[in-house]
């Protein structure tokens, strides 16, 4: 098989978005903003290395995708044959919560006075079901809708922090960038910081589907592997499994180092600097409104209590605005966290029965994880388990185990099935060395201090 050329830098323009809009309903929306604004922007560092570290993780899952044109799964399972069931179990597991569509619900409830937000919570659930399921090509539905809220959302959140922080809100900001340079806050509950930590950007397995976006996209080889459409309205798109060689002379490897280069400009562009900006400025709305003042405990509510200081210090409106901006956003992070681990389920169900079922019936499989999601999240709702914050950090911490376990496999791949050529260079392979022994360390350290 050939390389295909490499397109113009606007034709690439998506993937990076979903991961972008994984972020914005999570980490940047609850937890920063919550972290400094009652233990200050010392600490916002993290965020930036957290962000960078999910770079250079979401690039090497693409690189893999990229030269193979199948999915890093595909390759994991030629490491280990029972990796498939873990990567089910630990997706189900830690994306089962609703916690990032409980968040907006109460967010929406709050805006337009509605007293059960647990049935709104339902109902935009329901809604998210809907949309994937009759949107004709899943990708372009996903893609449409993530850059669409992104492209609205972000200039909204600046206008905010521009009409409300001072000077000194910003010098704090470029001091916290340093803060790696003080000691850690000893009151700071580590839960709560790994967490925010595996929440800037995407976190845990939701790295993963980058494989998957890039390759219905089209990136490099995956142009040859097909698409997912609606097994209501969609026509039917061969989908390959296992991806193809590219052969290995000059013309090729000039096309994948060209793929390469643009490939690391949209990430780095759309990914790495929405997500700093994002995080920043909505750490520092938060600092600039409520540091120094007696918040709430729980993520929702301290996000409410934001929105009253917000109207508070300007308009009624701009509370109002702010509430829904994060109701808005949320409601997409938790339709693409749906989108990617049922993609993620699929594809590893499928890998498990390889030898038994076609790809034929992989659209099947992904519908059907999809509405187990929503009947379980539907039924935890009217559960006890209703507190957003501790959802989320259940979640996070769960997603910083996987991806320690994931970044080392990443590695492993890479430099197994990929030729020499391709390979990644000693500056990302040490970077995902820090990365795979910084999740480990805070994870175990973790769950030592649960038990």
């Amino acid at each position: 098989m050939e390389m295909p050329k490499a397109p113009r830098f606007v034709k690439l323009l998506g993937p990076s978005f979903i991961l972008l809009g994984l972020g914005l309903g999570s980490g940047e929306l609850i937890l920063w903003p919550y972290l400094t604004s009652n233990f200050g922007m010392m600490i916002i560092w993290a965020a930036v290395l957290g962000v960078t570290f999910q770079f250079v993780i979401n690039m090497e899952i693409e690189r893999y995708a990229l030269a193979r044109g199948e999915s890093v799964f595909v390759g994991y399972k030629k490491l280990f044959s029972l990796l498939p069931y873990w990567f089910i179990f630990s997706t189900l597991l830690a994306w089962i919560w609703p916690g990032i569509i409980a968040t907006s619900a109460r967010l929406f409830s709050e805006v337009f006075g509605i007293s059960n937000f647990k049935l709104l919570g339902v109902i935009l659930l329901l809604l998210i079901g809907l949309i994937l399921t009759f949107g004709k090509i899943l990708y372009k539905t996903v893609e449409k809708i993530a850059i669409s809220i992104t492209i609205i959302g972000i200039p909204l959140i600046l206008f905010l922090v521009f009409y409300i922080a001072t000077k000194s809100d910003y010098l704090e900001l470029s001091n916290g960038l340093l803060g790696f340079l003080k000691p850690f806050p000893k009151d700071l509950p580590l839960a709560s910081f790994l967490a925010a930590f595996a929440f800037a950007g995407a976190g845990g397995n939701l790295n993963l589907a980058q494989s998957f976006y890039i390759k219905e996209k089209g990136y490099g080889m995956g142009k040859y592997g097909g698409r997912i459409t609606s097994i209501l309205s969609g026509k039917v798109e061969e989908i390959k499994l296992v991806g193809e060689h590219f052969k290995l002379n000059d013309i090729n490897l000039k096309r994948f180092k060209d793929w390469w280069k643009v490939t690391n400009l949209e990430h780095l562009i759309v990914f790495w600097g929405g997500s700093i900006v994002s995080i920043l400025m909505l750490a520092l709305l938060a600092y600039s409104t409520v540091y120094g003042k007696v918040t709430p405990q729980g993520g929702v509510d301290f996000m409410i209590f934001e929105s009253f200081e917000i109207a508070k210090s300007t308009l009624p409106i701009l509370g109002t605005l702010f509430l829904i901006i994060g109701g808005v956003m949320l409601f997409n992070t938790q339709l693409t966290v749906m989108d990617a681990t049922s993609r993620i389920m699929a594809e590893n169900l499928l890998l498990i029965n390889q030898n038994k079922w076609t790809t034929r019936v992989l659209p099947k499989i992904y519908y059907f994880f999809l509405w187990l999601q929503i009947l379980a999240g539907i039924i935890i709702f009217f559960t006890n388990i209703s507190q957003p914050l501790l959802l989320i950090t259940i979640s996070a911490v769960l997603n910083a185990i996987s991806m320690f376990i994931h970044i080392g496999l990443t590695v492993w791949v890479n430099n197994r099935y990929l030729a020499d050529q391709i390979k990644p260079d000693f500056i990302r392979l040490g970077i995902m060395t820090i990365a795979f022994v910084f999740f480990g360390y805070f994870s175990f350290k973790t769950i030592a201090g649960i038990f």
